[in-house]
């Protein structure tokens, strides 16, 4: 009897787990089979280089994309280095358990907790206003790079930890001194945790819309220069659903590219964690 409990109980945990990864799948199915089969019919190379026009009712999302891209270069040069720095601070130069270590951890996590629009509230004053940037691509990606560093430096500091100790023991062992076993034993070991965490910054970032209202702006033309204004393509979408009669039609277009943006920065960086990995197993 007792036997026949104990199958009967992991049965229906079993039976619960696949429940919810059929309920997950299906999900991800509807929302991108709809995204798809309504926005596949806009995904022309002119609607990809036209500017739009009708306000946004027609032409393509040329200067929108290329606003987005910029936004996402800003984001990544400035978060990029300040998020690594930070994760080898935390990951390799103090004592976990330290009071200054619990404090920049738990910073870190309210800061990924915050609404992005606080976010926007504060890139407006600060970057837009008091540092006189005004509304554009500047503002917008140094906003966005606040936003994504709690998650980058999170995500790096769990790929430093998670290469095996004995690499340390290796590297002091062999007399290299520290910055020469991050540059040539662990930073190469970490390189698929660092992947993952860029590309989680790099997917809240594109995905960004309620922020970068505040400071990038709602202009839909091309942009001349880091300092002018620019429309992302997530504020793109937002404004064809919601704020043009007739524009939902294009929006999914738009949210189809912004979706094959996402697939292919992912498809990338486990591209490149893949090569990464064979290549350190060959020359190992």
């Amino acid at each position: 009897m007792p036997a026949r409990n104990y199958l009967s109980r992991d049965t229906a945990a079993a039976a619960l787990v696949w429940s919810a990864a059929v309920v997950v799948a299906a999900l991800f199915v509807w929302l991108t089979g709809d995204i798809v089969w309504r926005g596949a019919a806009y995904l022309t190379w002119d609607f990809l280089t036209a500017a739009p026009q009708d306000a946004g009712r027609a032409g393509g999302i040329g200067p929108i994309l290329v606003s987005t891209l910029l936004l996402l270069a800003v984001c990544l040069a400035v978060a990029l280095p300040l998020g690594l720095g930070t994760a080898l601070l935390l990951a390799e130069f103090t004592v976990e358990d330290t009071a200054f270590a619990r404090a920049v951890r738990r910073s870190l996590d309210i800061l990924a907790g915050i609404p992005s629009i606080v976010f926007g509230l504060f890139g407006y004053v600060f970057f837009v206003q008091v540092l006189g940037l005004g509304f554009s691509i500047l503002a917008g990606g140094l906003t966005l790079a606040c936003m994504v560093l709690p998650l980058l430096i999170r995500a790096c500091e769990a790929g430093l930890r998670a290469v095996p100790h004995e690499y340390r023991q290796a590297c002091a062992a062999l007399g290299l001194s520290r910055g020469a076993a991050l540059r040539r034993v662990l930073l190469p070991a970490a390189v698929p945790g660092l992947l993952a965490g860029a590309v989680l910054g790099v997917g809240r970032a594109l995905a960004e819309t309620a922020a970068l209202i505040y400071t990038s702006g709602y202009v839909d033309r091309l942009p001349s220069s880091l300092l002018d204004s620019g429309r992302a393509l997530s504020i793109h979408i937002f404004d064809l659903s919601m704020n043009v009669p007739g524009g939902d039609r294009l929006a999914y277009g738009a949210a189809l590219v912004l979706m094959l943006l996402l697939l292919i920065i992912n498809a990338t960086s486990a591209w490149l964690s893949r090569r990464w990995s064979q290549g350190r197993i060959v020359s190992v």
